[in-house]
């Protein structure tokens, strides 16, 4: 129905324009105006009769869009809903920072929590504050300062690396 229906009005468009040159030509402009008016009048009328019939269509049909506010409870994560909470406690983790869900390529949330608990920080930090911080332990883990061994500077510079990922500002 709808390539008949664009059928018919590709026609009607072509039969008008060629007979609009025709009486444009044999007669005046004035007169040629008005009916253009009048033609475009029909089919905004026609195609607002269309739309309405469409939204007629789809009411009857039952497909409606709503939500209300138990959607949103702070106990729908556990039916399957979205918790607001606990998106807004990831967010200020840090998780969403590089505009993916894979927090820049780190494996989880709670690593993220551990390269800021092995740096002492305990807000956002920034790009300098993690590379001053990084110097004073690299100091302090050195293995040919101290006695760790390789473990805890290879575990530093992982983290380094988690945070500077998840903070590139």
């Amino acid at each position: 129905m709808g390539r008949e229906l664009a059928y018919i009005i590709s026609s009607l468009i072509k039969w008008g324009i060629f007979f609009g040159i025709l009486y444009l030509i044999f007669t005046n402009f004035g007169t040629f105006l008005i009916i253009v008016f009048v033609l475009i009048a029909v089919a905004y009328y026609a195609f607002y009769q269309f739309k309405k019939k469409f939204k007629e269509q789809v009411h009857n049909q039952g497909f409606r869009f709503t939500f209300n506010s138990q959607d949103f409870s702070s106990n729908s994560s556990s039916n399957g809903g979205f918790d607001f909470r606990e998106f807004e406690e990831r967010f200020r983790q840090g998780g969403f920072n590089q505009g993916n869900f894979n927090h820049g390529g780190f494996n989880s949330l709670s690593e993220l929590s551990e390269a800021k608990d092995f740096f002492g920080f305990t807000s956002d930090p920034t790009r300098d504050e993690i590379k001053r911080r990084y110097k004073e332990l690299a100091k302090k883990y050195h293995p040919d300062i101290n006695n760790h061994g390789d473990g805890l500077m290879q575990k530093l510079n992982h983290y380094k690396d988690v945070l500077l990922k998840a903070f590139p500002n």
